[in-house]
């Protein structure tokens, strides 16, 4: 199993930044880090300087959020979807897009469940619970 590191992970989208500026070919998973990137260009001097990135590890940029991060979660929900893992995530996301008339909000929505979800698992020392998962980005999908 491939686990980055807040390293590797900075290192990543920084490139993928450089990558997309510069014009150069990208691999599948730099293409679609570069898709939702454009989505969040409130983010992109957080990007454009590795060693910067690199040196503010663990912290906040000054909007409070962590690009890393975010962008992770995105990459983490856009395969989730692709592979249907776990199985029902990807109707579940497509309904809540579907209700929300927009990918990336309801992508951010589904954050919400899956970090919540980690959470749990954390707190309860415990494997995390797909279904529950997937069960509130239903609820999110069925109600206003």
């Amino acid at each position: 199993m491939f686990s980055p590191s807040q390293a590797d992970v900075r290192r990543f989208f920084c490139g993928v930044f450089t990558k997309q500026r510069e014009g150069q070919a990208m691999e599948a998973i730099e293409t679609l880090a570069a898709q939702w990137m454009d989505e969040h260009p409130e983010h992109h001097a957080d990007f454009g300087d590795v060693e910067a990135a690199l040196a503010r590890m663990g912290e906040q940029n000054s909007s409070g959020a962590n690009p890393f991060l975010h962008l992770s979660m995105h990459l983490s929900i856009s395969e989730q979807c692709s592979i249907d893992q776990p199985p029902g995530i990807r109707q579940a996301v497509e309904l809540l897009a579907a209700r929300r008339g927009d990918l990336h909000t309801a992508h951010h929505e589904v954050m919400e469940c899956l970090g919540q979800m980690i959470w749990e698992s954390q707190r309860a020392g415990r494997p995390p619970d797909g279904q529950a998962y997937i069960e509130a980005v239903r609820q999110r999908a069925t109600r206003d």
